[in-house]
C-alpha cells in the first residue's frame, strides 16, 4: 500500500467519522426547542439533519458568536434538551465555541433563533394554502355537478364522461392530499 492509499484511506476514514452520529446535550429556550421541531415537522426534515444544516456553517456560527449577548443570554430561561448530530458538527460547535470564548449553548440558541423568520414565512403560506383550499373544495362541487350532468346527458359509458370520471378521481386524490396536507401543517398556526 503506498502512502498516496494510506492518505485517500485515512481522509474516508476521517469523513465518515465526521458524518457519525453523537448525542449531545444543551441548555435550550422553549422556544428555540420548539422552533427546531416545529421547522422540522412542517418541512418533513430530520431534526439531525435541519440541526446539522443550521450549526455546520463555521463563517455563520463565528458571525452569530460575535453578536451574542452573554447577559441577555443567561437571563434566558431554559431546560436541558438531548439531540443527535453529526460528529463534524460537535466538532465544528465546540470549536467555534471555544475560538470566540462563547457558551456553545448560546450558539446553539441563537443559531436556532434563526429559524423564526421560516416559521413566520411558512404561517403566512399556511393561511393561503386554507384559503386556496377552500376554493377548491368550490371548484370541486363544480366539478361534481358538472360530471352528473355529462353522465345524465351522455350516459355512463361515454368516452367523455368516462374520462371525466379518471379526472375526477385524480381531483379527488389530490384534494384529500392537500387537505392532509395543511391538517398536518396546522401545527405551524400555534407558533
Amino acid at each position: 500500500m503506498t502512502n498516496e492509499d494510506n492518505t485517500v484511506t485515512g481522509s474516508v476514514t476521517m469523513d465518515l467519522r465526521g458524518r457519525q452520529s453523537v448525542r449531545a446535550t444543551f441548555k435550550l429556550s422553549e422556544k428555540a426547542i420548539e422552533s427546531l421541531s416545529l421547522v422540522a415537522v412542517h418541512l418533513g426534515i430530520k431534526q439531525k439533519s435541519l440541526f446539522d444544516h443550521l450549526v455546520d456553517d463555521a463563517e455563520a456560527l463565528s458571525n452569530i458568536a460575535e453578536k451574542i449577548r452573554i447577559r441577555q443570554f443567561n437571563q434566558i430561561e431554559r431546560v436541558q434538551k438531548t439531540y443527535v448530530l453529526s460528529r463534524k458538527t460537535l466538532d465544528l460547535l465546540e470549536m467555534i465555541a471555544k475560538d470566540n470564548n462563547t457558551p456553545r449553548d448560546a450558539l446553539v440558541e441563537y443559531a436556532l433563533k434563526r429559524l423564526e423568520d421560516v416559521i413566520l414565512a411558512e404561517k403566512e403560506k399556511h393561511k393561503k394554502r386554507k384559503t386556496l383550499l377552500k376554493e377548491l373544495d368550490s371548484q370541486w362541487k363544480n366539478a361534481i355537478t358538472l360530471f352528473e350532468k355529462s353522465r345524465k346527458e351522455l350516459g355512463e359509458e361515454d368516452p367523455f364522461c368516462r374520462s371525466l370520471e379518471k379526472t375526477m378521481n385524480a381531483m379527488s386524490k389530490t384534494k384529500n392530499e392537500l387537505k392532509t396536507f395543511i391538517e398536518k401543517s396546522s401545527i405551524i398556526e400555534t407558533y
